[in-house]
């Protein structure tokens, strides 16, 4: 394998400000990532605060034993005790197969920057995957996207989920998820590598129960090697250790939502758009009514004095949610808000990995944790990765491409230019005149029949419709054929677009981490984790 790095923009201006570090983005933020002078400044600030270690250890120790596991995990959790130690931490949703490639890159980012920062700094960092299971929004995690005759080929979950569940309480059928899952990795086509890679999938289907159970499962088979530990914010335990801190979001709900609104007025003081959607009447927290398998956002009523769902599906005292809290804190989870809050609290966190839409909202609460007089983790960009495959490679050289542009736009602009040069002008010269000739006589006889017969004009009109058609069918057919003595050639283009940039977006935002388990084998991830990779804000193009 070869890294190039490469310096690319953001998928928002906001990120891409980030990467450089520039000096209107600093005021939002308590660090400045990639640099070990502010990594030993944070070190010092979590020397100065209490943290749940022994409970969050030993939650996570009891969580993860249905897991793949290692030496390496356990020697994390033991880290995670002792009274120096710090985390790397980020998450993500439980996409089935683990969704798209940017959680995978999330987790090397992770894991990556644990090993880095530990060497630095010479204290214990643990690498933690935050698994966000209390999410509810099953579309964004039921599917995935293949490549089917050169195109992009969104393949679906065939059960359906008609509540708002959490995705930690939506079971998995374990004969639908196998045949689907098999169907996906047999349309990759036949490899060296596909019968392994099927039982591998047989082997985490077997061993789930939900959703998020599926997602861990892969997740810790591919990483357990690396000492990774996960967390499941949907699991009903972790709650438990949440419910003091759940107490102060309620007690100081009002200043939480007044403090991300007057960050948010900075922020597009500046020009930047606003990321999480809140109005002044935010609770910021979730209730999950476990008899209709619902998650309601709650909001406050000022005239009411209750904490109330939407539609009026929830009602709530100040009183009645702290006895919530007290008895069954797992009917109660944050938001986008309040998640970072809670993470805060319960891991002593030296840095956060976080993709371009969270760097944007992690902005929009730096008041919120000054309220709480504790700082903002350092918020380190995962790293951007982009896989590319030898034949690919060789096409773009062929077609000579360049890599960024193509990263960046994809090849269409190229695509056209080389179009033009192939064009047979003569033909669409004869083309152009005949149709001009068309309208035109049918001018003449339009005038003539507005004369004789008014009332045939819609038929005359329908008629040189249907002829202009026929000519333009004739046309396209002809510019086909052009094309087709130049087939190899616009093969190239497709192929270096479905693998770089698949219906315009970038790679790790399409395709699933199996296409490339499927090539490359299960050793796939091994390779990837003996390379080195630098935090420095470049992205990563890896050739395979």
């Amino acid at each position: 394998m070869e890294i190039l790095n490469l310096s690319l923009p953001a998928t928002n201006r906001f990120a891409s400000n980030y990467l450089e570090q520039s000096a209107d983005i600093q005021p939002f933020f308590h660090y400045r990532y990639n640099d070990v002078e502010e990594d030993k400044k944070r070190m010092a600030e979590l020397g100065g605060r209490i943290f749940p270690r022994r409970e969050v250890a030993a939650h996570i120790e009891a969580f993860m034993e249905r897991f793949p596991t290692s030496e390496a995990v356990k020697k994390s959790i033991e880290k995670l005790r002792q009274n120096d130690s710090v985390v790397v931490i980020g998450g993500q949703q439980a996409g089935i197969l683990t969704g798209p490639l940017y959680s995978i890159h999330k987790v090397i980012s992770i894991i990556k920057l644990a090993e880095q920062k530990e060497r630095q700094l010479g204290v214990p960092v643990v690498p933690v995957f935050w698994i966000a299971g209390e999410d509810h929004d099953f579309q964004e995690v039921n599917h995935v996207f293949v490549p089917v005759n050169q195109k992009v080929d969104k393949w679906t979950y065939p059960e359906r989920v008609l509540q708002k569940k959490m995705v930690s309480d939506i079971e998995l059928n374990k004969d639908v998820c196998l045949t689907w899952v098999q169907n996906i990795i047999e349309n990759f086509g036949e490899t060296e590598h596909t019968n392994t890679l099927l039982q591998f999938a047989e082997e985490q289907v077997s061993r789930s129960k939900n959703f998020v159970d599926f997602f861990a499962n892969i997740i810790m088979e591919l990483f357990k090697d690396y000492g990774l530990l996960i967390v499941d914010s949907g699991n009903k335990d972790f709650r438990l250790i949440q419910r003091d801190f759940f107490t102060q979001q309620i007690e100081q709900h009002e200043t939480i939502t007044f403090s991300v609104l007057e960050q948010q007025k900075q922020i597009g003081n500046k020009g930047y758009p606003i990321t999480i959607d809140i109005s002044d009447q935010a609770a910021n927290l979730f209730f999950y009514d476990q008899k209709e398998n619902e998650r309601i956002l709650l909001e406050y009523n000022r005239e009411l004095n209750r904490f109330v769902g939407k539609s009026g599906t929830a009602s709530f005292s100040k009183e009645e949610l702290m006895e919530l809290v007290s008895t069954k804190p797992e009917q109660l989870s944050n938001n986008v808000v309040t998640r970072p809050l809670m993470q805060e609290w319960l891991f002593p966190t030296l840095a956060f990995i976080a993709g371009p839409g969270e760097i944007s909202y992690w902005a929009e609460l730096k008041l919120v944790f000054e309220h709480f007089r504790i700082k903002m983790p350092p918020i380190v960009p995962r790293l951007n990765i982009t896989f590319l495959d030898r034949s690919v490679e060789t096409d773009i050289s062929d077609l000579k491409l360049n890599i960024t542009d193509i990263l960046t736009r994809g090849t269409e602009h190229e695509k056209e230019s080389f179009l033009s040069t192939i064009k047979d002008v003569e033909l669409e010269e004869m083309f152009s005149k005949a149709k001009a000739g068309l309208m035109e006589q049918y001018q003449l006889i339009e005038a003539k029949t507005e004369e004789l017969d008014r009332g045939l004009l819609p038929m005359l009109k329908k008629n040189e419709a249907y002829l202009l058609k026929e000519i333009n069918f004739m046309q396209s057919r002809l510019e086909d054929s052009v094309k087709f003595r130049h087939n190899v050639i616009l093969n190239k283009y497709a192929r270096v677009d479905l693998a770089l940039r698949p219906d315009g977006f970038p790679q790790e935002r399409v395709w699933n981490v199996f296409y490339y388990l499927n090539e490359y084998g299960l050793t796939f991830i091994k390779d990837i984790m003996t390379e080195a990779f630098e935090f420095d804000g470049s992205h990563k193009v890896i050739k395979m």
